[in-house]
C-alpha cells in the first residue's frame, strides 16, 4: 500500500471513529432532556407496575423506581430543576461540536482528542467521589464510569492514528 493510500485510510478511520464518538455524545446529551418519560418507559419495559413503590423492590428495580418517583416529584413541584439537565444536554452537544475540529484536521487539532481522553479519565474519579455524596448506588457509579472507559479507547485509537500521520510528515489534509 502506498503512502497516499495509507494516509487516506487513516483519515477515513479517524473520521469514522470521531463521528461515532460525536454521535454518542449527542445521543447521551439528548437523553438528559426527557428523563421522566425515559424512566417511565424503562420501568415499564422491565415489567414494573406504574404505581409500584420503590420500597417494595431491591437492587436495580428499587433504584429505578426511586429515581422515577423523584423525577415525578420534581416534574410536579419543581420543574425548573430540569433546566439543569437541559444544560447538561447542551454541554454534550457543544463538546461533540468541538470534535469537528479533529474530524476535519486531526493533526492540527489533536489537542481536542487529548482533551477528550483526559475528560474520559476524569469521569471515573468524579463518579466515585460525587456518587456517594449524592446517594448513588455503587453499581450505578460503575455504569457512569463505563462511559469514561468506553469513550477513552476510541479516542486513544484516534490519537495513535494521528501519531502515524505525524510520523509520516502529514501536517494538514
Amino acid at each position: 500500500m502506498n503512502n497516499s493510500t495509507h494516509i487516506r485510510k487513516l483519515y477515513a478511520r479517524i473520521r469514522f471513529v470521531l463521528a461515532l464518538f460525536m454521535l454518542g455524545l449527542a445521543v447521551s446529551g439528548a437523553t438528559a432532556i426527557p428523563l421522566a418519560d425515559e424512566l417511565d418507559l424503562l420501568t415499564q419495559w422491565m415489567g414494573l407496575p406504574a404505581g409500584a413503590s420503590p420500597h417494595a423492590y431491591a437492587g436495580l428495580p428499587g433504584w429505578l423506581l426511586t429515581v422515577r418517583a423523584a423525577l415525578r416529584d420534581v416534574d410536579t413541584r419543581w420543574p425548573f430543576l430540569f433546566y439543569g439537565t437541559d444544560w447538561l444536554a447542551f454541554g454534550h452537544f457543544v463538546i461533540a461540536i468541538a470534535f469537528l475540529g479533529p474530524w476535519r484536521d486531526p493533526v492540527r487539532n489533536v489537542w481536542v482528542i487529548t482533551f477528550g481522553m483526559i475528560a474520559c479519565v476524569l469521569v471515573i474519579p468524579y463518579a466515585l467521589v460525587f456518587g456517594p455524596l449524592r446517594g448513588i448506588p455503587f453499581y450505578w457509579r460503575l455504569i457512569d464510569c463505563a462511559f469514561g472507559v468506553v469513550g477513552f479507547f476510541p479516542l486513544l485509537w484516534c490519537r495513535l492514528m494521528v501519531g502515524q500521520l505525524e510520523r509520516r510528515g502529514v501536517s494538514a489534509y
